[in-house]
């Protein structure tokens, strides 16, 4: 279970360094930043058995 958090953790942090690496204007990237986000805090959620 940790290994899990700590996979999905990495990973969010990855997507987060690539949208900011991505030539998109600032709203777009605060969209997709958002959307990254919520989705992690969903799969973390997962992972404690929350859902």
């Amino acid at each position: 279970m940790l290994i899990g958090v700590l996979v999905t953790f990495l990973v969010i942090i990855l997507v987060l360094y690539l949208i900011n690496m991505l030539p998109i204007d600032a709203r777009a990237r605060q969209i997709c930043r958002v959307i990254v986000i919520i989705l992690g805090v969903i799969s973390l959620l997962k992972y404690i058995a929350v859902f």
